[in-house]
């Protein structure tokens, strides 16, 4: 059974979060450091396979992924499932429910997760006493529309091969920037060939075939683990996709 558990027991305290010390993050001042300290509100431990947030429903929570990844996707009523992104450490999650009343869309975990937890009805604290913790909220929700227009040219003109070199090729990209894989020649991802179909918007079998023509090319390798990355830079010449993360990016 997948749950989900939240507690107000800190076993990151903000002063010692893994985030600070990465160099793709930025730094915060000792100010913004105190309050954000005081904003958040506790940690959710997610299993593996929980549903984070739900589509249609309202939650009083912002989130800061702090370990693990996850998905967001959307349903349509017979089942069929569209994933739009990936979640990963230092992503804010549930902003779109606090500007809408509730969620247009679902996050799943891939793996085990730790949330950092927020109020969202303090956001307009944050807002009015550090204007540049509000700056970086729009910075993180601009980014995200950045890579959503990625992702839609993708779907929308690079062929099965191409989406699925991208696809790829972008996952190690962030899963790197935020920790989650180190600089090791071979990275692995976590998926399955269904989460890739129902990103790539392909079927399961024409999937199954994309990944058999880019592992004959020596550019990954499909394990029961995943997918085993071989050739990165190969990935992203295939998919004609420059990696634009930028050196360090703000968190909350």
């Amino acid at each position: 059974m997948t749950h989900a558990t939240a507690q107000s027991e800190r076993k990151y305290p903000c002063d010692r979060c893994p985030l600070l010390h990465r160099d793709s993050f930025r730094r915060f001042s000792d100010d913004e450091l105190a309050f954000v300290s005081g904003f958040k509100k506790g940690e959710l431990f997610v299993d593996r396979g929980a549903t984070v947030m739900c589509e249609g429903a309202s939650n009083p929570h912002l989130y800061t992924v702090l370990t693990g990844w996850g998905f967001r996707y959307k349903l349509l009523p017979d089942g069929r499932r569209q994933i739009v992104n990936y979640v990963m450490p230092g992503d804010l999650i549930g902003l779109q429910g606090t500007l809408t009343g509730e969620m247009q869309h679902s996050i799943e975990a891939l793996s085990p997760m730790t949330l950092c937890m927020f109020e969202r009805n303090e956001l307009m604290t944050l807002y009015r006493a550090h204007p540049p913790l509000a700056y970086d909220i729009t910075w993180l929700a601009s980014r995200e529309e950045c890579m959503l227009d990625e992702n839609l040219l993708s779907i929308g003109r690079r062929s099965a091969v191409e989406r699925l070199a991208y696809l790829v090729a972008f996952l190690v990209g962030r899963a790197r920037t935020s920790g989650l894989l180190s600089g090791n020649a071979v990275s692995r991802l976590a998926l399955t060939q269904q989460h890739m179909a129902d990103t790539l918007g392909l079927s399961l079998v024409h999937t199954n075939k994309t990944v058999r023509k880019l592992a004959q090319r020596g550019l990954l390798r499909w394990t029961d683990g995943g997918c085993e990355v071989l050739d990165v830079e190969g990935l992203k010449g295939l998919a004609r996709w420059e990696d634009q993360e930028a050196r360090q990016r703000p968190f909350l």
